[in-house]
């Protein structure tokens, strides 16, 4: 054809292709900078904690400082509480309480209050009663209900992880598990650790005056969590709101207990200097004193108590109370909380930018799906693709100092 017959291309052409190469070259600046955005993304694998420089050394508290109980099964089936005398490696010595004392109970306080002090003294001193118990075979100091009252956000460098301002309480199900106990590893679980001190009551608290009065058992503890449920359950906006924490914190192997039960004669001052650690494959992870707690076990008692009422607290889509009684019953474990050093760490940059291009190449906008849960089922699948939470074969060990280690493998 001749060019005669090519019509002349106008002004408006000219200025819109143009533009076009101008738009084409952003883009590809923009999406240049997407992939390097999201290529040197950062990607940790756990929070990093601070440890203290002195190696944890487990020992056993002196009688003028607390009196250290455990319990085992006896053969007839009946329970006997033991007042240990020495801590020796994977085995305790310890005096038969029940038998010294004629008191038979599934209730460590009620053995205890039939031996005075005097008593308890005298009795430590005593070879010819003492025997050796292996931890694997102590009971949990664990209280043997089936509800506990879970606490949030409670050590100032662990509430900046989470992003939270504020203590908060959940109720946690689930029975405790002993000092030496497996956890499962599943296929669409993240799992991850907590190490907490927890404590026990002799009576049921329903007010700060009983919380004064009562007898207080002290013991280490575990809290184990599915990040996944919890980060598809959460409110971000609202963590007071427990949504989430009571269904990815119970399972009937997510509470492992410590064998000693500690009851200080100051429980304050003991719990301050208390130090708790963990480790995962002998490698540590957190490192803590409860003298770091925001609010302390008063503080916690008096928080849980005025949450008592409404029914509020979502676990397996029902809403529940705090406690079933509404008030800390014996069989009620009050926790601490933990420390910095778990490993759940939110979305990275990366895991936004790819997710959010998912989003949108995907078409999910056009098929009328959320943005923001688009993008959490992007960062769970990088979590799980990574596995860097907890995999069959690891071991975790929570120790401390006055109230011995828990070990637990995580098994398929």
């Amino acid at each position: 054809m001749s060019s005669a017959y090519l019509m002349p291309a106008t002004q408006w052409e000219v200025k819109l292709a143009k533009v076009l190469r101008w738009v084409g070259v952003l883009l590809l600046i923009l999406g240049a900078g997407l992939g390097v955005a999201w290529a040197t993304s950062p990607d940790p694998k756990f929070n990093v904690a601070t440890f203290e420089n002195e190696a944890l050394v487990a020992k056993l508290a002196s009688l003028d400082e607390a009196i250290t109980l455990a319990q085992v099964q006896r053969e007839d089936g009946r329970i006997s509480t033991l007042l240990v005398t020495e801590l020796k490696g994977q085995a305790i010595r310890a005096v038969d309480l029940s038998q010294a004392t004629g008191e038979i109970s599934e209730n460590p306080f009620v053995v205890l209050a039939a031996a005075s002090d005097d008593e308890l003294r005298a009795l430590s001193g005593l070879d010819g009663p003492q025997a050796e118990y292996l931890i694997e075979a102590l009971l949990p100091a664990a209280p043997g209900g089936s509800r506990h009252i879970g606490i949030g956000t409670n050590f100032p460098e662990h509430a900046e992880e989470a992003n939270s301002s504020s203590v908060f309480v959940f109720p946690k199900f689930g029975r405790a598990t002993p000092a030496r106990t497996t956890v499962a590893a599943r296929d669409d679980v993240l799992l991850d650790y907590e190490v907490e001190l927890c404590m026990r009551f002799d009576r049921a608290i329903t007010s700060l005056e009983d919380f004064d009065a009562a007898m207080k058992g002290l013991f280490l503890c575990g809290d184990f969590t599915d990040r996944a449920k919890l980060v598809r359950m959460i409110d971000p906006d609202n963590l007071d709101s427990g949504r989430g924490f009571s269904d990815g914190k119970s399972r009937n192997d997510f509470f492992p207990s410590g064998a000693l039960l500690v009851v200080p004669r100051d429980w304050n001052a003991f719990v301050r200097k208390e130090r708790f650690t963990a480790a995962v494959n002998g490698a540590p992870r957190q490192d803590a004193r409860g003298g770091e707690m925001t609010l302390d076990f008063r503080g916690l008692a008096e928080k849980a108590l005025s949450e008592m009422e409404e029914k509020r607290f979502l676990y397996r889509g029902e809403y529940h109370n705090l406690a079933p009684s509404r008030r800390i019953d014996p069989d009620l474990t009050l926790m601490s909380g933990t420390a910095e050093g778990v490993i759940f760490t939110g979305p990275t940059r990366g895991d936004i930018i790819e997710g959010s291009a998912r989003y949108l190449l995907s078409g999910a906008w056009l098929r009328g799906e959320e943005f923001i849960p688009s993008v959490i089922e992007t960062f769970l699948a990088n979590e799980f693709a990574s596995g860097h939470f907890l995999q069959a074969g690891d071991v975790v060990e929570y120790r401390s100092t006055h109230l011995g280690t828990v070990k637990i493998t995580v098994a398929n």
